[in-house]
């Protein structure tokens, strides 16, 4: 009988404790559809599967049309904690857009990978949102370009023409500023990232943003001779956004540094803090750090 009593009250245990359990994990919605990198299927699973192997979220994908405006495309942003963004196409219906503006500014997280700050050049509210972008037509009325000079300052810089420029994919060292943030808390100050894009001269409001990490764009790689920002946060409204320029192919997100920032990026964009150690494979300044893929 008392055997029996055991293995009740333990069914009673799982069967209250699980479903609150479950209902812990962070809701997050990866948007996608379009997007000028040809591997963005790949990286999309590659992100879903990065935020679902920390324990900590459950994700969704929401895709749009495969070409040109997508009437139907209205995700219900307000089920999740945090939205992810791999997309760069055509534009949003505009429904869709105020409801994302109001899901932001009303307290979500929004993540900004790579391609995603080339969307959206003139729409006002995004840009906002995203603080820096490249490309999709922006210029000096999108905003000044922004980076870090050589003591470390943070320049803006309103000189006329285009936002948005590359070099040659390469390695790059990724320099820390902020080692109290949490999502940059404990990472080496300076950490070799894997062959990327290393994105320059972007451009746009900056305002309530706050770099976490830089990568010097050398002139010897195509780049500008400054330090320009890789990592770095947004307050937009009472919503959270964190950005990273980084990710442009499968090999680039296969690195342990960026999945590791785009893990924690993502959970400090829902709740503001972060939970997460850093993995004991993460890149050191003179060692890549890849995983499979």
């Amino acid at each position: 009988m008392l055997r029996q009593l055991s293995f009740a009250c333990l069914l009673l245990l799982v069967v209250c404790v699980g479903p609150a359990v479950a209902q812990t994990r962070l809701r997050a919605l990866i948007v996608d559809g379009q997007n000028n990198h040809g591997v963005w299927p790949k990286t999309t699973e590659m992100m879903k599967g990065f935020l679902e192997e920390t324990g900590l979220f459950e994700v969704d994908v929401a895709r749009t049309a495969p070409q040109g405006v997508d009437p139907k495309f209205k995700p219900q942003f307000s089920k999740y904690d945090v939205v992810v963004s791999n997309y760069n196409g055509a534009p949003w219906p505009e429904e869709t857009r105020q409801a994302f503006v109001d899901y932001v500014r009303g307290g979500g997280g929004f993540v900004v990978v790579h391609a995603a700050n080339n969307a959206f050049g003139d729409w006002k509210e995004y840009n906002e949102m995203i603080g820096l972008g490249g490309w999709g037509g922006r210029n000096e009325r999108s905003g000044p370009y922004v980076y870090l000079n050589d003591e470390g300052k943070l320049v803006r810089d309103p000189s006329k023409g285009g936002g948005g420029h590359h070099g040659p994919q390469h390695p790059f060292s990724i320099i820390v500023r902020d080692p109290d943030h949490p999502v940059t808390k404990g990472m080496p100050r300076e950490w070799l990232h894997s062959k990327d894009e290393l994105y320059d001269l972007l451009r746009g409001p900056a305002e309530n943003m706050h770099i976490l990490a830089t990568a010097y764009a050398d002139k010897s790689q195509g780049g500008t001779g400054r330090h320009e920002p890789m990592i770095f946060t947004v307050q937009y409204g009472q919503g959270r956004v964190f950005h990273t320029p980084m990710g442009h192919a499968e090999y680039s997100m296969a690195c342990a540094g960026f999945i590791a920032t785009l893990q924690r990026g993502a959970e400090w964009a829902a709740t503001g803090k972060v939970t997460q150690s850093l993995p004991a494979d993460f890149p050191t300044a003179d060692r890549e750090s890849q995983r499979g893929q």
